[in-house]
């Protein structure tokens, strides 16, 4: 069985969290779908320098169920590859 990988940036991971219904939310049908996701040091940053002092908790639970990818030049080939990632159905 392939391993299925996906990146998630954070407009995922805010679109999470704004929802009443969160398992009406992408990212319950990515968590649902995909063997693993990854995030990157990046959108860590973009996510955690948005939240308020009350919400920090709420952020570092989520983000503690990603990979977080430091994102540098090789990281971003190793992100593309993931991105680009095509399981090979026919077996």
């Amino acid at each position: 069985m392939a391993d299925k990988k996906l990146m998630v940036d954070s407009t995922i991971l805010i679109d999470y969290f704004r929802k009443t219904d969160k398992n009406n939310s992408v990212l319950i049908k990515h968590f649902k779908n995909y063997d693993r996701l990854y995030i990157s040091s990046v959108t860590e940053f973009e996510v955690i320098t948005g939240a308020t002092a009350a919400n920090v908790q709420f952020w570092d639970q989520m983000l503690a169920r990603f990979t977080v990818l430091n994102f540098d030049s090789i990281i971003a080939r190793q992100i593309a590859a993931i991105k680009n990632y095509k399981p090979d159905r026919s077996r």
